[in-house]
């Protein structure tokens, strides 16, 4: 395959780039830092900078005194005056556009986007992209046909500014060199029920040369699943054979990797992305090092709180030049858009800091710690994938809730719902085995299985579809929705029983 005129095009400004993303990497503390003036100064006549002395700050530890962390709810008193169109509330004059949410407490959530911080979405997402053509040489995807499964772009406007979903607006702001190659059809993208918008995809789709998908796994699969139906049964890599690269991120691909790799038909290569409402984050700058690179200079001042202090009362909250590799942060965002001590609600750990790069680990809330065990989101998924791994087993979907009045005489356990596409043979040694994994990544749940306080998990077995019916019965199929691994309650769990596989 000879190489197109935008293919050729792409390989010195994907050298440039990656000159300039090395001072990113060199210079990190020093670009946080100058981020930190930059949103102090520019926001010290706000009412939010007024009210917190920002004209009194010197320095972070004045920060820290000053600004507290909140969440959404914390700051929504000032989201309230942006959403009624008062100026200069939390950054100068209005946001450029809301970004609609759906939070689980909050009901819809509306987080601002300023013409400042807008091209820094835009700017990851390239810069991703030709991190990867620098790194590998393979250029040829910009030469075919690109997909992003993303939200209607159709904008309503509140007090003047322009409101949607995330993708919905990024969509707005592809580069032109993109938007010829782009699909589905901008009528497509604007269909609002996630299934009929899927099937239309495949239509447009199926007889085109796709060679970049992006979207989260989830969601995907469910267009490779359609795809793959609507073409007699085919692997995707038949049906699109240039298909070179997916780009992914809102979840951890691992585990749904497998199933991918076998509905494709090869392992394709991949991008991860940490795109947020609140800002683009991170990304994968290199396919053989493991980690997300920290974008330290989007105008995005960054703070850190131990996972395991975010809820008492005076936590420990450090920048970026005090953090320890392989710790668990709760990650607190400041940045271009207004929002200020921030907690985003995700987990990260650090394991590189040359340069500073970061694995997302899980949700702040999505834990269980019924019984003082503290499980994560990375520890309950690493230890049902290296099993699932090493047994063959195909795992499409689970969450993990704990079941804290079992019958009489039983003790409680930590109930497990997974769907399965390969079962395992032998139930009963799959789960005593994921158990034994999750006893070696978790000292207090390895405890409290040895000191009886628990006896180990029980896996219940779910019908096919599961949590696509799951999520459609919730209204929240498709998009960046999600299905939370882990909770402290039933709730999930309670709309999960009417699925298990009785026996």
């Amino acid at each position: 395959m000879t190489m197109g005129l935008k293919a050729a095009l792409s390989k010195p400004f994907a050298a440039l780039i990656n000159y300039k993303l090395n001072k990113l990497r060199r210079h990190a503390l020093d670009l946080q830092q100058k981020t930190f003036g930059y949103l102090i100064a520019t926001a010290r006549d706000t009412a939010f900078g007024k009210q917190h002395g920002f004209d009194k700050i010197a320095g972070y530890e004045d920060f820290k005194q000053h600004v507290p962390v909140c969440d959404y709810e914390d700051l929504r008193p000032y989201i309230d005056r942006v959403t009624h169109g008062e100026e200069n509330v939390l950054w100068p004059g209005k946001p450029a556009y809301l970004a609609k949410t759906s939070g689980t407490t909050s009901g819809v959530k509306y987080i601002p986007i300023s013409k400042e911080s807008m091209p820094e979405h835009i700017k990851a997402a390239r810069n991703a992209l030709l991190s990867y053509i620098y790194e590998t040489g393979n250029a040829d995807f910009v030469d075919g046909k690109l997909i992003f499964l993303q939200g209607s772009p159709v904008l309503d406007v509140k007090a003047g500014i322009s409101t949607g979903r995330l993708s919905g607006i990024v969509a707005h702001h592809v580069p032109g060199y993109l938007q010829k190659n782009r699909l589905p059809s901008y009528e497509t993208n604007c269909i609002e029920d996630w299934e009929q918008k899927v099937d239309a995809i495949v239509e447009e789709t199926k007889n085109e040369d796709m060679r970049l998908i992006s979207g989260i796994p989830p969601w995907c699969q469910m267009y490779f699943d359609r795809l793959s139906h609507a073409c007699g049964g085919k692997k995707i890599k038949d049906i699109f054979p240039n298909f070179k690269l997916y780009v992914h991120g809102g979840v951890n691909y691992e585990p749904y990797r497998a199933r991918m790799v076998e509905s494709i038909g090869f392992a394709v290569d991949s991008i991860e992305t940490y795109p947020a409402s609140e800002g683009f984050i991170a990304f994968q700058d290199r396919q053989k090092e493991k980690g997300l690179l920290l974008m330290v200079d989007s105008g995005i001042f960054y703070e850190f709180i131990p996972a395991e202090e975010f809820f008492n009362e005076n936590p420990t909250r450090i920048s970026l030049k005090d953090i320890e590799l392989d710790k668990n942060y709760a990650l607190i965002l400041n940045t271009s858009a207004g929002l200020w001590g921030y907690s985003l609600g995700d987990t990260v750990k650090f394991v590189s800091k040359d340069p500073y790069k970061i694995v997302v680990t899980g949700r702040i809330k999505h834990y269980i710690s019924a019984f003082g065990e503290h499980v994560i989101g990375e520890e309950v998924e690493q230890a049902l994938m290296s099993v699932a791994n090493d047994e063959g087993v195909d795992v499409i979907e689970f969450t993990v809730a704990p079941q804290v009045n079992p019958p009489k005489g039983e003790l409680p356990y930590h109930e497990w719902f997974i769907e399965f596409g390969k079962e395992p043979t032998d139930l009963q040694k799959f789960s005593l085995k994921v158990d034994e994994a999750l006893q070696k990544k978790n000292i207090y749940y390895f405890d409290l299985i040895v000191g009886n306080i628990l006896r180990p998990l029980v896996i219940q077995r779910l019908k096919k579809d599961t949590f696509i019916n799951y999520m459609r019965s919730q209204g929240k199929l498709g998009g960046q929705n999600k299905v939370p691994r882990l909770a402290n309650d039933r709730k999930i769990a309670a709309g999960l029983e009417e699925f298990v596989i009785k026996g």
